[in-house]
């Protein structure tokens, strides 16, 4: 039996309903100049109970297809985001 993937990855969005965007970093060695690289991909993953928030670090698993394009579950955050600070501008009169 195959072992599923599982990914930690960042919360890039979390406007859709019980749905979260993850961005995954990679790195690979480029295959003529043996440069490192890093590379990128965006999975859409199952958020029941809508605990990540955009900015989160979050571990996510691989599982049946739940729509066109959601095949993973989120498992847990690892590491909640920073709150933004937010600054408030005054009116020059």
């Amino acid at each position: 039996m195959h072992k599923r993937r599982e990914f930690i990855g960042e919360v890039v969005s979390d406007k859709m309903i019980k749905t979260i965007v993850v961005r995954v970093m990679s790195m690979a060695k480029h295959p003529k100049y043996g440069r490192i690289i890093r590379k990128y991909n965006k999975f859409k993953a199952h958020d029941e109970k809508g605990i990540a928030k955009s900015g989160d670090t979050v571990r996510i698993a691989e599982t049946r297809p739940l729509s066109r394009d959601k095949r993973f579950r989120l498992i847990g955050v690892v590491k909640k985001a920073l709150a933004p600070h937010i600054e408030l501008k005054e009116e020059a009169k």
